[in-house]
């Protein structure tokens, strides 16, 4: 087939996705790219048309990274239009975050050592003026590496990019610019609206050559100015051999957490920005709901207002659809203080969340557990059954996971 032949199915007309905190928009977006996930998605994916021109990804990674919507929904929309086979590679790409949530849910030292890595690397800002100058023009788009810089630019302006893109950006950034990886990963989840400490932690890895190691990826800009149509050609710009990344420490596998059974009674519901659709867990409506952001803990720096907005947005969408009389209420600040007189208001002892994989929800909670035991109340964080079926396959490669999807879709009842 012919580049020609794998564009033809283009549309003319600009397609932008606006990125707006809900379910509902979601849910409008799963159905708009529903139809092209077959054949048009795996011969166009790797193209990167610009912002404008969304008509070849999903781009649902945002609402799916929230669990606005889940993505057993989109497994099920996409198999109500497509047979597996026909509708492959999307789905494989669904399970690619669904790899990298598990993978990391079995090393969670990989989570620590990163945060330790950004707080080093942030340090060294201070101490090399030369390396901060690098990497304030990296970040500003002003090296002068096409494609880098507008990417640079994109993803401040816009909190997204094509997944090519974040692929040839950490590239360029690892091997050519030699900057600390941390801090490109970093950058990336302060302003990524689907910023996932393992999505991203993990796909920063694995181009610097950790993940899989001695194996890193090389941008090309050959591969770059296909997969842009020639918008880019970084022509003697980037580095000809690369040399993966290594590391000393081994990060060993550890037993999943365990989750918690659902309670019977009435309960508080503590929503998140890990999980935005809750209430589904939930075998009656609870008594009382409650919005917690953690956005900032994401970074030493700061973090995109654009990110900021889009998580409490999110967090806040989910309260108002669990709890639709009187205002959304979402806090940043002193949870336990915050989810106690939640629960007294509720007149209820028992604190229900969808379960916080690694990251700064997680630790958030772990923080202020105590404190909610020391007055009562019960924490219970409920796992869906889409996570316990997928995430002990995710202890290696993506391919012992691949082998599973199959199976997976039967027990989730989407084989057929």
């Amino acid at each position: 087939m012919s580049g020609a032949d794998l564009l033809s199915g283009l549309d003319s007309a600009p397609e932008p996705v606006d990125f707006q905190p809900s379910r509902a928009a979601g849910l409008v977006r799963l159905d708009q790219f529903v139809s092209r996930t077959g054949r048009h998605y795996a011969g166009q994916r790797n193209y990167d048309f610009g912002p404008e021109q969304r008509t070849n990804v999903s781009a649902l990674s945002p609402w799916l990274r929230h669990r606005l919507i889940t993505e057993e929904e989109v497994l099920r929309a996409t198999l109500a239009r497509n047979t597996p086979t026909a509708a492959e590679k999307f789905i494989q790409e669904v399970f690619w975050r669904t790899y990298f949530k598990g993978w990391l849910e079995n090393r969670p030292s990989v989570w620590t050592a990163y945060l330790d890595g950004v707080d080093q690397a942030v340090e060294q800002l201070e101490r090399d003026h030369a390396l901060a100058i690098d990497y304030e023009d990296a970040i500003a788009g002003r090296i002068g590496i096409e494609g880098f810089d507008q990417w640079a630019q994109e993803l401040v302006a816009k909190g997204y990019l094509h997944n090519h893109a974040r692929m040839w950006f950490a590239s360029i950034w690892v091997f050519t610019l030699r900057l600390p990886w941390e801090l490109g990963a970093d950058f990336f989840l302060r302003h990524l609206l689907d910023g996932d400490p393992a999505s991203n932690t993990l796909g920063w890895r694995w181009v610097a050559g950790l993940h899989t190691k001695g194996k890193a990826y090389q941008a090309r800009a050959s591969n770059i100015a296909k997969y842009t149509e020639g918008r880019f050609r970084p022509e003697h710009q980037l580095v000809n051999t690369i040399v993966p990344l290594s590391e000393t420490v081994e990060h060993l596998r550890q037993p999943l957490a365990s989750a918690d059974p659902v309670p019977e009674g009435d309960v508080l519901l503590l929503v998140t920005e890990e999980d935005c659709f809750a209430e589904m867990l939930l075998p009656q409506p609870p008594v009382g709901v409650l919005g917690v952001v953690a956005t900032e803990g994401r970074s030493p720096l700061a973090v995109s207002p654009r990110v900021t907005s889009f998580a409490r947005g999110a967090v806040a969408d989910a309260v108002a659809r669990a709890a639709p009389i009187g205002e959304p209420t979402v806090s940043a600040h002193d949870w336990a203080t915050t989810i106690i007189a939640a629960a007294e208001h509720a007149k209820t002892r028992t604190v229900v969340t969808g379960y916080t994989p690694v990251g700064p929800v997680a630790s958030r909670l772990a923080q202020v557990r105590g404190e909610l035991e020391a007055a009562g109340l019960m924490l219970h964080q409920i796992r869906r059954p889409y996570d316990d079926l997928a995430w002990p396959h995710a202890s290696k490669g993506f391919f012992a996971l691949k082998k599973q999807i199959p199976r997976l879709l039967a027990d989730l009842g989407l084989s057929a």
